[in-house]
């Protein structure tokens, strides 16, 4: 028997060619129908291409969203309902990156604002859209997807306040909501090869896009990085029964990234 087999998950930024699709595949592997909630339309319809082609698919619905308005997370939960019959797992993928990677104090408040909305609120938003419904199926597990960003100075401030802010509410709601059995976690991935961090998206040939990996591998205690097939093992994991007993916790997948020792210099 599949672990997530008769269950239905939300999967928002499912149509990203990152986290978000390999997510969505590896729980329908794993026996889900999967609601992938996107603003790219066109990336979505390939995950549910994807998701019909698997040897048993479950079902698969796309909607078109803003996780960042409220009014589009209650039309992707009512969908989920009405589609596929309930929500018993969601998964908080949606997310963006800074324009300029390094961005503090002389960040646009434009863009400080579109990196906390759609990174942060929608996790807000989202997980009050479908909170009520896993209390009333009689549990649920949700489970975030932060960053090392959140710990560790390598990313924008707009990106990493709210990857600390998906850490500190999982840490906050998972206790309120222990008794009732829905179950809220986080996954933490490192440096992983995503169209995002190899600099696909930047117009990088793929000679130097393998150039920045490796680079980006030198500062991991593994000397490599990981895949998005790593976050979507953690994500499965977390969202069945062989994590029952685990709630409010992170799971860092980067390759000893944030317990390796920091070099102070001589």
């Amino acid at each position: 028997m599949q672990r997530l087999e008769g269950r239905t998950a939300i999967v928002t930024g499912g149509g990203s060619a990152g986290f978000g699709r390999a997510i969505a595949l590896r729980l329908a592997e794993e026996g889900a129908a999967v609601v992938v909630a996107d603003l790219d339309e066109i990336g979505g319809a390939e995950t549910i291409r994807l998701l019909d082609a698997l040897p048993q698919p479950r079902g698969a619905h796309l909607v078109v969203a803003d996780v960042s308005a409220a009014t589009d997370v209650e039309r992707v939960a009512r969908e989920a309902t009405d589609r596929l019959g309930g929500i018993d797992i969601l998964v908080n993928n949606a997310g963006i990156a800074p324009p300029e990677p390094n961005d503090s104090w002389n960040a646009t408040e434009e863009s400080w604002d579109r990196v906390i909305r759609i990174n942060l609120k929608s996790v807000y938003l989202c997980a009050r859209a479908v909170i009520p419904q896993m209390i009333e199926r009689g549990g649920g597990s949700i489970v975030n997807i932060a960053s090392v960003a959140a710990t560790r100075a390598c990313s924008g401030a707009s990106y990493a306040a709210t990857k600390a802010g998906m850490i500190g509410y999982t840490h906050q709601v998972a206790p309120e909501l222990a008794s009732r059995n829905v179950r809220v976690n986080c996954v933490s991935p490192g440096f992983m090869r995503t169209p995002m961090s190899t600099g696909e998206r930047k117009g990088l040939s793929e000679a130097e896009q393998e150039i920045q990996l490796q680079q980006m591998g030198l500062g991991v205690p593994m000397q490599r990085t990981g895949s998005v097939d790593d976050i979507a093992a953690a994500v499965a994991y977390l969202a069945s029964d062989d994590a029952r007993y685990v709630t409010g916790q992170e799971i860092a997948v980067d390759g000893g990234f944030l317990c390796a020792p920091v070099s102070l210099g001589s």
